[in-house]
């Protein structure tokens, strides 16, 4: 059973946890997530089982669609609601105008400074273990990019809008430059990650509907084999002779490859059966598809 799991992970868990209740409900030992959510945030979590777990890094590296809301008028130590509020602010009155203005200026490439409270690492040590000994470390700024994002509802102190964003976007900061650009403070009140690339939360399931799924049938929603997961990367069939020197990782030559394939972040090579044997990438150095991750026997 090496499949992809798109779940809908409830509030109040860490993502780890919600490793550990897939990997309780299913009864796999090899189970892992593709990129964190934070416990007071819900939505979409991939959860890999088996081999898929050797997919991680090409799930993580997908744009990513979040619908958040925003609390104008307060800061916190962890930008979100969870943390201690350290400014307030009693009367909010901003024009609906100028917030909209203010959520579009943060779109397009952007520097972001990541916050204490996060799971990057300083010496081996996550930065929020530092930040609760009340120890700050200077962070460099990192470029991302806000594809878009909507104003969806105004509701003071509270604004909702959704954003689709590159991998390593904290929304939380984003809410909190706004609210230094609105002049009033804010914070991240509630956040629902909507999508992964072509995933959506829609088609995910939650923890109890796990439980219900027939793991060794047909795939069904959020339940996806890994060359189904894998399907937004173009592919290669091969015969079974090149497939016998992709088991040994050695790499395949294709002539008039076109810049899909070139440019592509990963290629599935599937057998002429359709199992998927390998994911490779091109190499303009050898002009050959080499392998990256091997799965054939």
């Amino acid at each position: 059973m090496d499949l992809i799991i798109s779940l809908n992970k409830p509030k109040d868990i860490t993502s780890h946890d919600a490793v550990m209740k897939v990997r309780k409900t299913l009864k796999e030992k090899r189970v892992g997530h593709t990129g964190t959510l934070d416990p007071m945030a819900t939505g979409l979590l991939l959860i890999c089982i088996n081999r898929a777990t050797r997919l991680a890094n090409y799930f993580s590296s997908l744009d990513k669609e979040y619908r958040a809301v925003m609390k104008l008028g307060e800061t916190t130590d962890t930008q979100d609601a969870y943390g201690k509020v350290i400014s307030s602010s009693d009367k909010i009155d901003i024009e609906e105008r100028a917030i909209e203005a203010a959520l579009k200026s943060f779109q397009g490439k952007i520097l972001q400074q990541p916050p204490m409270y996060s799971a990057l690492k300083h010496e081996g040590e996550p930065l929020y273990k530092l930040a609760r000994k009340g120890i700050e470390i200077e962070r460099k700024l990192r470029e991302v990019n806000i594809y878009d994002i909507e104003l969806l509802d105004i509701d003071l102190p509270y604004v909702t809008f959704i954003t689709r964003c590159s991998k390593g976007t904290y929304v939380r900061t984003l809410c909190h430059d706004m609210g230094i650009k609105l002049g009033a403070g804010a914070h991240l009140f509630g956040l629902e990650r909507t999508a992964v690339g072509p995933f959506r939360v829609e088609d995910s399931l939650t923890i109890e509907e796990l439980k219900d799924i027939n793991m060794d049938g047909p795939s069904g929603k959020g339940v996806y084999t890994m060359d189904k997961a894998l399907s937004w990367m173009p592919g290669l069939t091969i015969n079974e002779t090149m497939a016998m020197g992709v088991a040994h990782g050695n790499p395949v030559k294709v002539l008039s490859l076109s810049d899909d394939y070139k440019q592509a972040e990963g290629i599935r090579i599937r057998s002429l059966k359709g199992e998927l044997l390998a994911v490779g990438s091109y190499s303009h150095e050898r002009d050959m598809i080499k392998m990256d991750v091997v799965f054939a026997a």
